[in-house]
């Protein structure tokens, strides 16, 4: 029997995706940079998901990928600017983004009321706080475990070991496999929660191919409300 779930934040709750496309559009534009083109996204994506990656394998650290992220941006797009200024901006903006994925408001309150509900985000720990309670979705987790705080990034164990920890204080003896982890990342959310011992559900928001590999999630979701089918 499920007891208790886990929802990832970014692209999963609240739309990361587009407070990029709108901070790179806004951002450009006051520093006098060249106008913002869809084009540009895809550098950003491609750019920031390979030092995400890096970061989950414990290659760098968030200090490390924030130092470097918008350096090598602006290089791909032949920007002369400099990088930690723009990431400054990028980040103070990010603060106070909380631009709900559909669903995700509905999904919130259904899981609040029949689970034991915890956030589980990788990012700095006021920011991702700040950005759910904004979002109006604060006061349903029971729990809120974030990286920065926790000490390790989604998908060490060392994150889950945490998490775990704090749980056992609601609910002693809770195991993994009563437990569901819902996330967009194949990574950091499938992967992590399945090698813990997870059930896992991957929303995908642009429907493909059913992921392969090692771990591979219970279910595949393509809108947030499907979720209740399996919970």
């Amino acid at each position: 029997m499920i007891k208790a779930v886990f929802l990832d934040i970014d692209d999963t709750l609240l739309s990361f995706s587009g407070y990029v496309r709108q901070s790179m559009r806004e951002g450009f534009a006051h520093y006098g940079l060249p106008a913002y083109e869809e084009s540009m996204y895809a550098v950003f994506e491609g750019i920031n998901d390979g030092l995400w990656k890096q970061l989950e394998r414990g290659e760098i650290d968030f200090d490390q990928l924030v130092a470097v992220r918008w350096n090598l941006i602006f290089r791909e797009l032949g920007f002369d600017f400099d990088g930690p200024t723009f990431e400054r901006y990028f980040r103070k903006q990010l603060f106070w983004s909380a631009v709900p994925e559909p669903g995700a408001p509905e999904l919130v309150d259904y899981l609040s009321g029949r689970y034991l509900l915890c956030a589980a985000s990788n990012g700095p720990f006021e920011q991702q706080v700040n950005r759910l309670k904004v979002a109006g979705m604060y006061r349903s987790f029971a729990h809120v475990f974030i990286s920065s705080q926790v000490g390790a990034q989604k998908p060490e164990a060392a994150f889950f070991d945490h998490c775990f920890e704090e749980l056992h204080r609601d609910l002693p003896g809770l195991r993994p496999e009563e437990t569901v982890l819902v996330g967009d990342s194949m990574t950091s959310d499938i992967a992590g929660g399945a090698a813990y011992g997870m059930h896992t559900i991957l929303f995908q928001k642009v429907p493909g191919d059913r992921p392969v590999g090692r771990y591979v999630p219970e279910h595949v979701v393509h809108k947030l409300q499907d979720v209740q089918r399996y919970l």
